[in-house]
């Protein structure tokens, strides 16, 4: 998949309205499973499947934004997932206003991080962070996603 360096910030979003997942989510874990419950079942097509490298990427985006979320943005405030025509859009909520550093590159030294945002840019699209009303911002990303082949 195409890397991507476009991130947009905003004070309020234009993102598709989206699904949070139900009963909240309060762990990385919750949040991959409730992502891939989506992807498998409302994204593709009836007798056709997902690819399955395209699900592990999904996952690995879902965990990055949602620790992050939990590690540096002051706690979970919200998951939500969502099919579109192009794969999964996906938005997670915190309470921390601090918007993320723009970076791609990976590390050349192991500070004990630093991995995930770059991640992120490589498996995800149309990235935006969105200031939210009262507190907090929304990272929303599109995880492409592809059929299985026939």
């Amino acid at each position: 998949m195409e890397p991507s360096d476009g991130i947009t910030t905003a004070s309020s979003g234009a993102a598709p309205l989206g699904g949070p997942a139900p009963g909240g989510v309060a762990s990385a874990a919750a949040a991959r499973a409730y992502a891939e419950t989506v992807a498998r079942t409302h994204w593709a097509e009836p007798g056709r499947a997902v690819r399955e490298e395209d699900v592990v990427d999904l996952l690995v985006v879902v965990s990055e934004l949602v620790t992050n979320a939990i590690r540096h943005g002051d706690g979970l405030a919200g998951f939500e997932a969502r099919p579109t025509p192009d794969g999964l859009w996906i938005a997670v909520h915190d309470h921390s206003a601090v918007v993320p550093r723009a970076v791609r590159a990976f590390p050349t030294t192991h500070p004990g991080g630093g991995y995930g945002w770059p991640l992120v840019a490589r498996l995800a699209r149309d990235i935006a962070v969105d200031r939210r009303e009262g507190g907090g911002k929304t990272i929303s990303v599109l995880v492409p996603l592809r059929h299985a082949a026939d």
